[in-house]
């Protein structure tokens, strides 16, 4: 989905290319690119070009630069899991307004774009890394899912970078028609004619790669906070799995493990 306006420098072009071929799985987690000359001659761009490419991907945690010896692409996070008790599950209603702090139906105040999520469009499923996990974590196959990207917006700005896997389609035209608002958990639910409830959710934190970093409008590496999870119909079936990631300087998210008292309110 990402775009290339004319005015970005050849480096960052360049380095959306490689982003797409590690998200593709042509490079994968510990595989060593090929060399600078080799990158040179294949885009038909000089070394400094080159080594400018591969200093962005870095920036954005993407790969590791090993001096003398080459270039890595970086292996996937490790998931911990803490259990939740059953009986705290809620049904899954989606978090459009409690993904982010001060969120709500009000306007934004920056520059008078509305607050809430919006949607980017349907991205093709194409076997990239996270449509891999999705495809693992639903028990499918990649070519078996629909996907959509979102983006959730606060204050004016946006704030937080989401994409939804689902094991249907395809999707109504309607609902992933870019621009339009919504809560896409609920949506999709609808659409499916399912009630969804929480499975598990993870926390982490990665370094904003170069579409989210252009989408989010901070500089590639920028810390995200990274919320993901899968729901399921009622009786335990994966049925969504869904990936935020969110300006690390936007949101904060708090585990209670007793009733929460006076104090800050959980994001």
């Amino acid at each position: 989905m990402a775009t290339n306006p004319p005015s970005t420098p050849l480096y960052r072009r360049l380095a959306r290319q490689l982003q797409e071929r590690i998200d593709a799985g042509a490079y994968p987690a510990g595989a060593r690119l090929p060399s600078e000359p080799e990158l040179s001659a294949e885009f038909g761009v000089n070394r400094l070009t080159v080594r400018q490419a591969v200093a962005e991907l870095e920036r954005a945690a993407v790969v590791e630069i090993r001096r003398g010896v080459g270039t890595f692409v970086r292996p996937p996070a490790v998931r911990v899991s803490i259990t939740v008790d059953p009986r705290s599950q809620r049904f899954d209603l989606g978090s459009v307004h409690s993904a982010l702090p001060g969120g709500g139906p009000e306007g934004g105040d920056a520059d008078s774009s509305p607050d809430g999520e919006f949607v980017l469009g349907a991205r093709p499923v194409a076997g990239s890394a996270e449509d891999e996990e999705a495809a693992r974590q639903l028990g499918r196959e990649p070519d078996e899912l629909s996907r959509v990207d979102t983006v959730i917006r606060l204050r004016g700005r946006a704030r937080a970078a989401c994409s939804y896997w689902v094991p249907f389609g395809p999707l109504p035209e309607q609902l992933v028609r870019p621009g339009r608002p919504g809560n896409l958990v609920l949506d999709l639910a609808r659409a499916a004619g399912i009630e969804l409830e929480y499975d598990w959710r993870a926390f982490g934190a990665i370094g904003a790669d170069l579409t989210d970093a252009d989408l989010l409008g901070v500089p590639a590496g920028t810390p995200l906070l990274v919320r993901e999870g899968i729901s399921c119909t009622p009786d335990g079936t994966p049925a969504l799995y869904v990936r935020r990631r969110i300006d690390g300087s936007s949101a904060r998210f708090v585990l209670h493990f007793r009733e929460p008292g006076p104090g800050p309110d959980a994001s």
